[in-house]
């Protein structure tokens, strides 16, 4: 009995979560998903395996232009196998990736490279370099793959911290160790915002973070959705900020997507795992 009252109670609270991310967008007029005739990124009949073990078997999922799309499942699900198919660092054994119609699976390096520049990475504990300063690590894909006069690098740098709230003046001189962990990830967003790419993947961007710090990188993804209409696949196991910022989620299980659809679809759900994983 008290189970079912603690799933009733998740269930009011994660309703609660929905209703004021929903506010945030509405009042901020977010860009609406779904508003090309083609999704932008495809997974088509996807499948993975190590030797015999079975990775992915047979995944479809769509993500469209402007939306964000959060993928759940248990440690060792896949997640965050699907981001690295998606940035074509591994080779599916069967299926498509397509991202605007290329498929990642066939490209070649130059293509890969060029589809790549549409794409930035949010890595798990933002992945920051250690002896690099904030500036030179939100800097370091322009340093490294566009000739730009420096004045307009600092001016990018400047632009994409001010994007994440953060103040250049305070914290470009900073080393990564002298950083709060919420610092740390909104550096990483930084960072992956700076070549001005249309889609973000993320994995695990609120993980170790405690729960008012986890809401302000929640507020931030739907910032970046809101004002610059940027597509996101986020990789979570925290159930509470998918269903506040994403527009739909898909749960991984045993390799297969068992569910896919709304926040609220995914609350009535009559399926065993997917109430048991809510729960």
């Amino acid at each position: 009995m008290s189970g079912t009252r603690d799933l009733l109670w998740d269930s009011g609270h994660l309703r609660l979560e929905r209703e004021e991310a929903r506010r945030l967008m509405e009042e901020g007029g977010a860009p609406s998903p779904q508003s090309s005739d083609d999704p932008l990124i495809s997974l088509k009949d996807l499948d993975l395996r190590f030797g015999d073990h079975v990775v992915l078997d047979g995944i479809s999922l769509d993500v469209w232009s402007g939306e964000t799309v959060c993928i759940l499942g248990g440690s060792g699900a896949g997640k965050s196998t699907i981001l690295r198919l998606i940035l074509g660092l591994i080779k599916p054994n069967g299926g498509q990736i397509l991202v605007r119609g290329r498929d990642v699976a066939t490209a070649s390096r130059e293509e890969l490279l060029e589809l790549r520049k549409d794409m930035g990475m949010v890595f798990q504990e933002a992945a920051l370099f250690d002896s690099l300063t904030v500036y030179d690590n939100v800097a370091f894909y322009l340093h490294e793959h566009e000739d730009l006069p420096e004045e307009e690098v600092a001016r990018r740098v400047d632009e994409s911290l001010r994007m994440v709230d953060l103040d250049p003046e305070q914290v470009e001189d900073l080393l990564p160790a002298e950083l709060s962990g919420g610092m740390k990830k909104r550096v990483g967003i930084a960072r992956a915002l700076i070549h001005q790419p249309s889609i973000l993947l993320y994995d695990e961007p609120t993980s170790g973070l405690d729960p008012i710090t986890t809401r302000t990188i929640d507020d931030l993804v739907l910032k970046l959705q809101r004002e610059l209409g940027v597509t996101s696949v986020v990789v979570t196991h925290d159930i509470r900020s998918a269903f506040r910022i994403g527009n739909r989620v898909a749960l991984l299980f045993g390799g297969e997507i068992v569910f896919q659809g709304t926040p609220e679809e995914m609350m009535e759900s009559g399926d065993g795992y997917v109430r048991e994983f809510l729960h």
